[in-house]
């Protein structure tokens, strides 16, 4: 289903505890942390050259289909990925319960 040649292909660098994606020697990422029964992702930055490409949203679906393979719960700490989050439904059930509030959905 996926094509292999994607150059946008999001790799999870487990050394570095970031999902990435590059291209032309230039990387974007989402930064996570494991905690017992989370997933916290406190960073999100995307160079210039990849703005406008939905590098942000790929490296956001990519955290959210982690925690979900791994049942764990996500804490958005990052703007970008809180506000992901709160926009799309699909992903309410696996925020933390302590961070629902913070995005406006119901406990």
């Amino acid at each position: 289903m996926s094509d292999t040649s994607d150059p946008l292909e999001v790799v999870d660098n487990q050394a570095d505890h970031q999902f990435e994606v590059s291209l032309d020697g230039k990387t974007a990422f989402a930064e996570y942390r494991l905690v017992h029964g989370g997933i916290i992702l406190p960073h999100t930055e995307v160079p210039p050259a990849f703005e406008g490409n939905g590098v942000a949203s790929r490296l956001a679906k990519a955290a959210m289909q982690y925690a979900r393979d791994h049942q764990l719960k996500v804490i958005p700490l990052c703007p970008f990925m809180a506000a992901y989050m709160k926009r799309h439904p699909e992903t309410h059930d696996l925020v933390h319960p302590l961070y629902r509030a913070r995005l406006g959905l119901p406990a």
